[in-house]
């Protein structure tokens, strides 16, 4: 029972510490940046957070400490051999909700207004400045509502005035590849 009350006690302790310093001395960055100990990236490059984790192994601590002093005091459960592995494993399926939570939370706080290149294949766009033969113009767009600019080629070599609207049809490194539609 004594190590059930230390896993408790040490888990709500690193809880509380955590959460003390990181308000008063660190944790105002983005989620995932400024070297935080909890932050780091899943295989698809998006900022979250592995079963290692401390928060994760915190809950784990945590939750083990309680349910084996909560299963320990119930006459059905009362012996260590019960006890432990039912503790063992409320506290892993807690840990792994804990882990699916704050990878939820860190996916969605990702959104981003930038476009994704490869959907703007087809989007039509207006010309803010000339194209020149064989020269780079700028072409402003929409996408997902917010407005963006880019340089801009004509996709036959030649000159489109300013004003008019055309479609882009390849995009290469920071080149919009364009060609008139009217």
């Amino acid at each position: 029972m004594i190590i059930y009350a230390i896993c408790l006690v040490l888990g709500l302790m690193f809880t509380l510490v955590s959460a003390f310093l990181g308000h008063f001395f660190g944790g105002h960055d983005s989620v995932g940046a400024g070297g935080h100990a909890d932050a780091g990236f899943d295989s698809d490059g998006v900022p979250g957070i592995t079963f290692f984790s401390p928060v994760v192994l915190a809950s784990f601590m945590t939750s083990f400490g309680a349910f084996g002093l909560i299963l320990s005091e119930i006459p059905a459960t009362a012996s260590v051999w019960l006890n432990a592995p039912m503790s063992f494993v409320i506290s892993l399926v807690m840990a792994l909700g804990v882990l699916w939570l704050m990878n939820t939370i860190f996916r969605k706080m990702q959104g981003s207004s930038e476009a994704r290149v490869g959907k703007l294949v087809g989007t039509v766009a207006s010309l803010a400045s000339p194209i020149p033969e064989h020269g780079v113009g700028e072409i402003s767009y929409v996408y997902g509502g917010s407005r963006y600019s880019a340089p801009a080629r004509s996709e036959n070599g030649q000159p489109i005035g300013v004003g008019k609207t055309v479609k882009i049809t390849r995009i290469v490194g920071t080149q919009y590849f364009v060609e008139a539609t009217n």
